[in-house]
């Protein structure tokens, strides 16, 4: 059991990666504007094999998230930029005040 368990965790692995790849591919082929029809219903054939996988991984009792190294890059956080107090004017600090007269 723990043989088919490590098989099913490889094979899982194996299709992540190729379903990147093919993503990665299919983004190319949008951004070119060209026809991806191909490459999306393999993407989409790879998912149907991915949920019967995890099906039967979960029915073997394996719980434990399996991780892919292979083409993660982090995002890094947007740097914010500091908000620059404005410096007061000579015309800010000393504008005439409106006074009412009664």
């Amino acid at each position: 059991m723990d043989n088919r368990i490590n098989e099913i965790r490889r094979t899982i692995r194996a299709l992540r990666v190729s379903m990147r790849e093919a993503e990665a591919i299919m983004h190319e082929q949008i951004n070119r504007s060209e026809d991806c029809s191909f490459v999306a219903q393999e993407v989409i054939k790879m998912r149907s094999v991915m949920s019967l996988l995890v099906k039967e991984r979960t029915a073997l009792g394996d719980y434990e998230p399996i991780l892919v190294n292979n083409f993660f890059i982090p995002r890094r956080r947007p740097t914010r930029k500091p908000a620059a107090a404005r410096a007061p004017t000579v015309e800010s600090v000393f504008r005439p005040r409106v006074v009412a007269r009664a």
